[in-house]
């Protein structure tokens, strides 16, 4: 696990990222429960277009993601304590534009996982527009987060109080 240089108190705002199929959800939910935070769940964020795109098996655009990214940023710097959003947050552009927004320094939690793991927990979930046609273009995609960066990469190849502890031990 790479991690950034040791804080005097947690950080405020954290986006739990990856690829879809990841789990970032359920991890964002546990560490948000545990510290007594709020929850921003980053598809809720967005628009129309982008669910029917990604629907019928089209991966988004940089402009499709802009005014995404934007609208969690300002929804976490409008939120009071401590705040845990579930963004895929693939590229540092993006994960830069994600601070921006919230005008305040973000610590991401990025979820690592090799695709056949990905690919297996995609298929076993329902209810979810991202179809798993989609999982090579997020691969494609990522840019893990360097070691400049204020993220720590936690392995999901374990089970899931491991990872939600994993996660908190980075943002102690």
């Amino acid at each position: 696990m790479a991690a950034s240089p040791r804080r005097s108190e947690p950080p405020r705002l954290v986006v739990v990222m990856g690829v879809a199929g990841c789990g970032k959800s359920t991890v964002a939910a546990m560490l948000a429960e545990a510290a007594g935070g709020t929850l921003l769940e980053g598809d809720a964020f967005h628009p129309p277009a982008n669910i029917a795109k990604m629907s019928a098996g089209t991966p988004l655009t940089d402009a499709d993601r802009w005014p995404w990214l934007d609208a969690i940023g300002r929804a976490m710097a409008a939120t009071p304590g401590p705040v845990f959003a579930a963004c895929s947050a693939l590229r540092r552009v993006y994960r830069a534009r994600l601070a921006a927004a919230a005008g305040a320094p973000v610590f991401f939690l990025h979820l690592d996982g090799e695709r056949a793991l990905i690919a297996r927990r995609m298929q076993s979930r329902s209810g979810h527009f991202m179809p798993g046609s989609l999982l090579d273009s997020q691969f494609a995609t990522l840019e893990v987060p360097g070691p400049d960066e204020t993220a720590a990469s936690i392995d999901i190849d374990q089970p899931i109080e491991a990872i939600v502890a994993a996660c908190r031990q980075a943002l102690a």
